[in-house]
């Protein structure tokens, strides 16, 4: 993965709609911290918990091995690096 490219989709990063995101929540003591594009990180917390994070989901090969998010990546993989959009809660996951 090139430098300065968004850890879960691969875009460039570009210089507007970044966040930070834990692999390691904080609510569970994560500290590290990386920078990735907003929509990802929506993403990644429209579809799973913070236990599933914790558990199962806390590293960037496992997020992208996980079924909806692997979608969603192929979806916004060329789509500009600012690109934003409303990110809604997984139906699986509220059910949960």
């Amino acid at each position: 993965m090139i430098d300065n490219c968004c850890p879960l989709c691969g875009r460039p990063l570009g210089t507007v709609n970044i966040d930070r995101h834990h692999l390691v929540p904080k609510t569970f003591k994560g500290k590290e911290q990386f920078p990735i594009h907003k929509i990802c990180h929506r993403k990644i917390h429209s579809a799973l918990t913070e236990r599933e994070l914790l558990r199962q989901y806390h590293t960037w090969d496992a997020l992208r091995g996980h079924e909806d998010i692997a979608a969603f990546i192929d979806w916004v993989a060329n789509k500009p690096p600012e690109f934003h959009t409303r990110t809604y809660t997984s139906n699986k996951k509220k059910s949960r």
